[in-house]
């Protein structure tokens, strides 16, 4: 999986330094002393020093043998690890641009993400996905992009910034960063092998590049029609037993750390084995701002299962040597002679706090810190994503000339259902029945009508104003959710005005606002920034709703546009439903 940067280790001049350092015939560029290796083949904590060429690694022998080398860095004791590998995860999700994230993850230890940026490719198309490819050039941390496989997610419920199909993502398997297809979320359209999908899967396995897999809810035939077709991985669990099925299926699994009341019933099922399979891998997927500058990135889901009793060296071999091969990255994921210098030295197997973080061979970051500042690109491409005019509060009512009606409704947050209720009809408009929250989708790519699409959802509590947000999987249309018209234009037409982001309203007025100019996804502030902002808004959206976790959370609003997943849900065309293809244009079911 994308070998792009594969070809320097390969360099004779490079090796034949390495095999004379190594045998003692000429020193080292660099070498790691007093250290403990965390062996990633074996699983023992055992003393041993390191010795850099260039790159990469030239020795890996008994601690004290040797002294000479250009450089000698004191481990102090640490443990030396490979570096962290993030096997699935969208950048645009933590809401600041690649440098400023490299800037966050990497003096933690991670030293490769693999990126699938389909939030970009849904705004901008091929644009987005060249600027993700421009932006990880020359960083530190080592960015796999992968080809997104679902812009839109759900074909013919919604429509998103681009649409690509077989052709053009055939195209994009032919750069040279892209290592394969990302998450292939339109399940039903693969599994009723739709000759859409089929034509995109079969561009990936022409390419013979990995096919990422979202697999959420699928078991017995339809988990294996579904991996037939080409599918290979999945990070979509929703239990300990989806984890053990689908390990028994031969999925590779990204064991992502964004749900984290999960991560205990993933840990009980993998120590119930007594072993870690070589296909569990570990993702963080999505992280929002604020958590990513207090807990970390694929760092801290390393430290919480732990924390949850997975011993440290599974944890640690499921993000290294396991993701190494399941990228088929023979370069990296191990401490070992001839392979990559990507090397962490943690304090603890605790904590995880780092003291050093090398890169390809060269000092990134100590004690948590970078050592350099990093290059950024041009976003101005980015900018001006906001298609659609501002909204008037009747745009938030359904008209109806009946005295009452029957509307649908959209059930529960997260795993949804269809639902009815009845509703009565004051002043030419329907009264939203007790019970319910009004979410508003208003298509912001200029590819069809923006008039915000309305419907009803159960189970959202009672809102006392209303929240607005660009960030809304995966098409990020305009995202409205309230109780009453007038707070809900006002939230709408503050973020319109900013070009994109998230805004919170109540009586009237904006109690908070976070600006996402580039994308309507990402703000080009650093992390530290956009991060308080965000903290914000989310205590701002804390006091207008009452939280019920796990599933009426925060982050449940950026994933109740989720067309693909089953059940309905809200998008820009209407009341959809992936599983069944119904789209109602409107809630109104009949009068009564």
């Amino acid at each position: 999986m994308n070998g792009a940067d594969m070809p320097d280790l390969d360099d004779p001049d490079l090796r034949s330094r390495a095999v004379s350092a190594a045998g003692g015939k000429a020193p080292f560029d660099t070498l790691i002393v007093n250290g403990t290796l965390v062996d990633m083949v074996t699983g023992e904590l055992r003393a041993a020093d390191i010795g850099l060429v260039g790159p990469l690694i030239a020795s890996v022998h008994a601690a004290g043998t040797r002294r000479d080398a250009a450089k000698i860095i004191d481990a102090d004791g640490g443990f030396v690890s490979p570096g962290l590998i993030d096997t699935h995860m969208h950048i645009e999700s933590s809401m600041v641009t690649p440098a400023n994230y490299a800037c966050a993850v990497l003096p933690r230890g991670v030293t490769t993400v693999v990126w699938d940026p389909h939030e970009f490719g849904n705004v901008h198309g091929l644009a987005g996905v060249r600027y993700a490819a421009d932006a990880a050039r020359g960083l530190p941390l080592r960015m796999i992009l992968l080809a997104p496989s679902c812009v839109p997610s759900a074909p013919g419920l919604e429509l998103s910034g681009a649409d690509f199909d077989a052709g053009v993502i055939a195209g994009l398997l032919s750069w040279p960063e892209i290592g394969g297809i990302a998450e292939v979320m339109n399940m039903r359209g693969v599994i009723d092998r739709d000759p859409r999908m089929a034509a995109i899967l079969q561009a990936g396995l022409v390419s013979g590049k990995p096919v990422c897999g979202h697999a959420r809810g699928l078991e017995d035939g339809e988990l294996a029609a579904f991996m037939a077709a080409g599918v290979s991985s999945d990070h979509e669990l929703i239990s300990g037993d989806d984890l053990i099925a689908k390990l028994r299926a031969g999925l590779t699994i990204e064991l992502r750390g964004s749900h984290d009341h999960l991560l205990p019933d993933f840990v009980a099922a993998l120590k119930g084995l007594g072993h870690l399979p070589q296909t569990v891998t570990l993702c963080t997927d999505d992280i929002f701002p604020d958590d990513l500058a207090h807990g970390g990135g694929l760092d801290d889901v390393v430290r919480r299962l732990v924390r949850y009793g997975l011993p440290p060296q599974w944890a640690l071999r499921a993000a290294t040597l396991n993701a190494a091969q399941r990228l088929r990255r023979s370069d990296l994921g191990l401490i070992a002679a001839g392979r990559r210098a990507d090397i962490v030295v943690f304090e603890d197997l605790i904590a995880f706090r780092t003291r050093l973080v090398i890169a390809n061979g060269e000092t990134v970051a100590r004690d948590g810190r970078m050592l350099q500042a990093l290059p950024t690109i041009d976003a101005t491409p980015l900018l001006g994503s906001m298609k659609i005019a501002p909204l008037s509060a009747d745009d938030f009512r359904i008209a109806s000339a009946a005295q009452s009606i029957r509307i649908a409704t959209i059930d529960q947050p997260r795993f949804t259902r269809w639902g009815q209720m009845d509703a009565d009809v004051r002043d030419g408009f329907v009264v939203p029945p007790e019970g319910t929250t009004m979410i508003a989708v208003a298509h912001r790519h200029g590819r069809a009508d923006s008039r915000p699409r309305l419907g009803f959802l159960t189970g959202w509590g009672a809102w006392r104003g209303a929240f607005a947000t660009t960030v809304s999987h995966d098409s990020h249309n305009l995202t409205i959710f309230g109780s009453e018209p007038e707070d809900m234009a006002v939230a709408a037409n503050a973020v319109i005005a900013a070009g994109g982001g998230m805004a919170v309203a109540s009586s009237g007025k904006i109690d908070a606002l976070l600006p996402l100019p580039l994308s309507g996804l990402v703000s080009g502030e650093p992390l530290d920034v956009v991060a308080r902002n965000f903290a914000a808004l989310r205590s701002a959206t804390g006091r207008i709703v009452d939280w019920h976790p796990p599933y009426l959370i925060f982050k449940a609003c950026f994933g109740a546009t989720l067309a693909c997943n089953a059940g309905p849900h809200q998008t820009d065309r209407g009341l959809a439903d992936a599983v069944t293809g119904r789209l109602l244009e409107s809630p109104v079911l009949a009068a009564i």
